[in-house]
Protein backbone atom coordinates (compact mmCIF):
# COMPACT_ATOMS: atom_id res chain seq x y z
CA UNK A 1 0.00 0.00 0.00
CA UNK A 2 2.40 2.84 0.83
CA UNK A 3 4.05 2.65 -3.03
CA UNK A 4 0.49 4.13 -3.59
CA UNK A 5 2.09 7.16 -1.97
CA UNK A 6 5.57 6.51 -2.63
CA UNK A 7 5.52 6.02 -6.83
CA UNK A 8 3.29 8.93 -7.82
CA UNK A 9 5.58 11.39 -5.50
CA UNK A 10 8.94 10.25 -7.03
CA UNK A 11 6.80 10.52 -10.21
CA UNK A 12 6.03 14.08 -9.13
CA UNK A 13 9.60 14.64 -8.39
CA UNK A 14 11.10 13.83 -11.83
CA UNK A 15 8.72 16.22 -13.21
CA UNK A 16 9.51 18.79 -11.00
CA UNK A 17 13.47 18.26 -11.82
CA UNK A 18 12.91 18.38 -15.59
CA UNK A 19 11.09 21.33 -15.28
CA UNK A 20 13.89 23.22 -13.23
CA UNK A 21 15.80 21.58 -15.85
CA UNK A 22 18.64 19.97 -13.73
CA UNK A 23 21.82 18.65 -14.85
CA UNK A 24 22.14 15.16 -12.71
CA UNK A 25 25.13 13.26 -12.68
CA UNK A 26 24.48 10.34 -10.71
CA UNK A 27 27.29 7.28 -10.49
CA UNK A 28 27.70 4.56 -8.77
CA UNK A 29 23.95 3.61 -8.22
CA UNK A 30 24.79 -0.50 -8.81
CA UNK A 31 26.27 -0.28 -5.46
CA UNK A 32 22.93 -0.30 -3.84
CA UNK A 33 21.64 -4.02 -3.58
CA UNK A 34 18.71 -5.22 -5.63
CA UNK A 35 17.64 -6.59 -2.81
CA UNK A 36 17.52 -6.99 1.13
CA UNK A 37 18.72 -4.95 3.59
CA UNK A 38 21.07 -1.49 3.79
CA UNK A 39 21.97 1.90 5.40
CA UNK A 40 22.47 4.42 3.18
CA UNK A 41 24.94 7.20 4.09
CA UNK A 42 24.98 10.59 3.22
CA UNK A 43 26.62 14.17 3.81
CA UNK A 44 23.59 16.84 4.12
CA UNK A 45 23.61 19.86 3.14
CA UNK A 46 20.16 20.64 1.95
CA UNK A 47 16.23 20.46 2.66
CA UNK A 48 15.84 18.42 -0.66
CA UNK A 49 19.02 15.53 -0.23
CA UNK A 50 16.61 12.97 0.43
CA UNK A 51 14.77 13.24 -2.54
CA UNK A 52 18.15 12.84 -4.36
CA UNK A 53 19.40 10.21 -1.97
CA UNK A 54 16.48 8.49 -3.08
CA UNK A 55 16.76 9.53 -6.47
CA UNK A 56 20.16 7.06 -6.72
CA UNK A 57 18.30 3.90 -5.67
CA UNK A 58 15.82 4.08 -8.39
CA UNK A 59 18.09 2.23 -11.06
CA UNK A 60 17.99 -0.91 -8.15
CA UNK A 61 14.22 -0.54 -8.07
CA UNK A 62 14.85 0.75 -4.60
CA UNK A 63 13.06 2.90 -2.12
CA UNK A 64 14.46 4.30 0.84
CA UNK A 65 12.99 4.76 3.53
CA UNK A 66 14.85 8.18 5.42
CA UNK A 67 15.05 8.55 9.38
CA UNK A 68 13.44 12.23 9.25
CA UNK A 69 12.79 14.58 12.44
CA UNK A 70 9.26 14.16 13.96
CA UNK A 71 8.17 17.72 13.34
CA UNK A 72 8.24 17.15 9.46
CA UNK A 73 5.67 14.38 10.60
CA UNK A 74 3.37 16.98 11.95
CA UNK A 75 3.50 19.10 8.91
CA UNK A 76 -0.10 19.12 7.65
CA UNK A 77 1.11 18.86 3.53
CA UNK A 78 4.03 16.54 4.72
CA UNK A 79 3.11 14.41 7.18
CA UNK A 80 0.24 12.64 5.07
CA UNK A 81 3.08 11.82 2.72
CA UNK A 82 6.22 11.10 4.88
CA UNK A 83 3.97 8.78 6.69
CA UNK A 84 2.14 7.42 3.08
CA UNK A 85 6.26 6.63 2.23
CA UNK A 86 6.75 4.76 5.25
CA UNK A 87 9.42 7.34 5.72
CA UNK A 88 10.42 7.13 9.81
CA UNK A 89 9.97 10.11 12.78
CA UNK A 90 13.10 10.53 15.12
CA UNK A 91 11.79 12.06 18.12
CA UNK A 92 14.91 13.03 19.39
CA UNK A 93 13.61 12.79 23.33
CA UNK A 94 12.95 9.25 22.49
CA UNK A 95 15.49 8.00 19.72
CA UNK A 96 14.75 4.34 21.25
CA UNK A 97 11.46 4.30 19.03
CA UNK A 98 12.79 5.38 15.63
CA UNK A 99 15.89 3.36 16.35
CA UNK A 100 13.79 -0.10 16.82
CA UNK A 101 11.51 1.08 13.64
CA UNK A 102 14.68 0.99 11.66
CA UNK A 103 15.61 -1.94 13.21
CA UNK A 104 12.58 -3.75 12.23
CA UNK A 105 12.75 -1.82 8.52
CA UNK A 106 16.30 -3.03 8.10
CA UNK A 107 15.36 -6.76 9.51
CA UNK A 108 12.37 -6.71 6.77
CA UNK A 109 14.61 -5.89 3.83
CA UNK A 110 14.25 -2.33 3.41
CA UNK A 111 16.84 0.53 2.45
CA UNK A 112 16.95 3.01 5.43
CA UNK A 113 18.28 6.25 4.98
CA UNK A 114 20.35 8.27 7.48
CA UNK A 115 22.17 11.46 7.51
CA UNK A 116 24.85 10.61 10.32
CA UNK A 117 25.62 14.50 10.75
CA UNK A 118 21.77 14.95 12.20
CA UNK A 119 21.70 18.78 10.96
CA UNK A 120 22.13 20.79 7.66
CA UNK A 121 26.04 21.47 7.46
CA UNK A 122 25.84 25.15 7.12
CA UNK A 123 29.85 25.13 5.86
CA UNK A 124 29.09 22.65 3.49
CA UNK A 125 31.72 20.48 4.76
CA UNK A 126 31.20 17.36 6.89
CA UNK A 127 30.40 17.78 10.46
CA UNK A 128 31.01 14.58 13.04
CA UNK A 129 29.02 11.63 11.78
CA UNK A 130 26.97 9.59 15.05
CA UNK A 131 27.52 5.71 15.12
CA UNK A 132 23.55 5.39 14.78
CA UNK A 133 24.12 3.85 11.19
CA UNK A 134 26.76 2.08 12.24
CA UNK A 135 25.02 0.16 15.11
CA UNK A 136 21.87 0.15 12.97
CA UNK A 137 24.00 -1.82 10.34
CA UNK A 138 25.62 -4.02 12.95
CA UNK A 139 22.57 -5.15 14.54
CA UNK A 140 20.78 -5.87 11.21
CA UNK A 141 23.39 -7.88 9.75
CA UNK A 142 23.42 -5.39 6.29
CA UNK A 143 25.85 -2.95 4.82
CA UNK A 144 25.97 0.69 4.81
CA UNK A 145 25.88 2.31 1.29
CA UNK A 146 27.97 5.94 1.72
CA UNK A 147 27.02 8.06 -0.90
CA UNK A 148 27.25 11.88 -0.97
CA UNK A 149 25.41 15.35 -2.78
CA UNK A 150 26.45 18.03 -4.34
CA UNK A 151 24.96 21.43 -6.02
CA UNK A 152 21.96 20.66 -3.86
CA UNK A 153 21.92 23.31 -1.69
CA UNK A 154 21.80 25.72 -4.35
CA UNK A 155 18.05 24.86 -4.28
CA UNK A 156 17.14 25.39 -0.90
CA UNK A 157 19.73 24.96 2.40
CA UNK A 158 19.33 26.29 5.92
CA UNK A 159 19.53 30.65 5.72
CA UNK A 160 19.17 30.91 1.75
CA UNK A 161 16.08 31.31 0.00
CA UNK A 162 14.69 28.83 -2.17
CA UNK A 163 15.76 28.70 -5.63
CA UNK A 164 13.24 26.63 -7.89
CA UNK A 165 13.32 28.67 -11.45
CA UNK A 166 14.06 26.59 -14.62
CA UNK A 167 17.80 27.31 -13.02
CA UNK A 168 19.64 24.70 -15.03
CA UNK A 169 21.73 23.99 -11.77
CA UNK A 170 23.79 20.87 -11.99
CA UNK A 171 23.62 17.94 -9.15
CA UNK A 172 26.37 15.61 -8.43
CA UNK A 173 25.82 12.50 -6.97
CA UNK A 174 28.14 9.76 -6.35
CA UNK A 175 27.72 6.07 -4.75
CA UNK A 176 30.11 4.39 -3.02
CA UNK A 177 31.13 0.59 -2.49
CA UNK A 178 29.52 -0.90 0.40
CA UNK A 179 31.48 -1.22 3.93
CA UNK A 180 30.40 -3.99 5.95
CA UNK A 181 29.33 -3.63 10.00
CA UNK A 182 30.96 -6.66 11.51
CA UNK A 183 29.78 -7.07 15.14
CA UNK A 184 32.87 -7.57 16.68
CA UNK A 185 34.09 -4.22 15.81
CA UNK A 186 33.42 -0.98 17.60
CA UNK A 187 30.93 1.18 16.42
CA UNK A 188 32.75 4.16 16.88
CA UNK A 189 35.66 2.48 14.31
CA UNK A 190 32.73 1.62 11.50
CA UNK A 191 31.62 4.87 12.12
CA UNK A 192 35.10 6.69 11.14
CA UNK A 193 35.91 4.87 8.72
CA UNK A 194 32.43 5.43 7.17
CA UNK A 195 32.62 9.10 7.61
CA UNK A 196 36.30 8.79 5.23
CA UNK A 197 34.17 7.11 2.67
CA UNK A 198 31.73 10.19 2.33
CA UNK A 199 34.55 12.74 2.90
CA UNK A 200 36.31 10.73 -0.46
CA UNK A 201 32.81 10.56 -2.08
CA UNK A 202 32.44 14.70 -1.58
CA UNK A 203 35.75 14.91 -2.54
CA UNK A 204 35.04 13.61 -6.23
CA UNK A 205 31.90 14.85 -6.31
CA UNK A 206 33.23 18.61 -6.10
CA UNK A 207 35.78 17.86 -8.41
CA UNK A 208 33.53 16.52 -10.87
CA UNK A 209 31.01 19.45 -10.49
CA UNK A 210 31.04 21.60 -13.44
CA UNK A 211 29.85 24.82 -11.92
CA UNK A 212 31.79 27.83 -10.06
CA UNK A 213 30.05 31.04 -8.92
CA UNK A 214 29.46 33.39 -11.42
CA UNK A 215 30.29 36.04 -8.69
CA UNK A 216 31.94 37.20 -5.62
CA UNK A 217 28.20 37.26 -4.57
CA UNK A 218 27.15 33.45 -6.15
CA UNK A 219 29.93 32.08 -4.35
CA UNK A 220 28.47 31.38 -0.75
CA UNK A 221 27.25 27.86 -1.94
CA UNK A 222 30.96 27.13 -2.07
CA UNK A 223 33.27 26.34 1.23
CA UNK A 224 35.90 28.66 2.29
CA UNK A 225 38.37 25.94 1.89
CA UNK A 226 37.47 25.95 -2.16
CA UNK A 227 37.72 29.49 -2.43
CA UNK A 228 34.07 30.33 -1.41
CA UNK A 229 32.34 32.63 0.92
CA UNK A 230 30.19 29.83 2.93
CA UNK A 231 30.71 30.14 6.94
CA UNK A 232 33.92 27.97 7.96
CA UNK A 233 32.94 25.13 11.16
CA UNK A 234 35.01 27.05 13.78
CA UNK A 235 33.10 30.24 12.50
CA UNK A 236 29.67 28.82 12.88
CA UNK A 237 30.80 27.28 16.24
CA UNK A 238 31.93 30.12 17.92
CA UNK A 239 28.75 31.96 16.87
CA UNK A 240 26.40 28.92 18.66
CA UNK A 241 28.94 29.43 21.66
CA UNK A 242 27.76 33.35 22.00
Amino acid sequence: MAELVYRPVVGLALTMFKAWDLKIDCKGSENIPRSGGAVLVSNHISYLDFIFNGLAALPQKRLVRFMAKESVFRHKISGPLMRGMKHIPVDRKQGEAAYAHALDSLKSGEVIGVFPEATISQSFTLKSFKSGAARLAQEAGVPLIPMAVWGTQRLWTKGHPRNFKRSHTPITIRVGEALEASRDQYAGAITRRLRERVQELLDTAQRAYPARPKSADDSWWLPAHLGGTAPTPEALKAAEAR
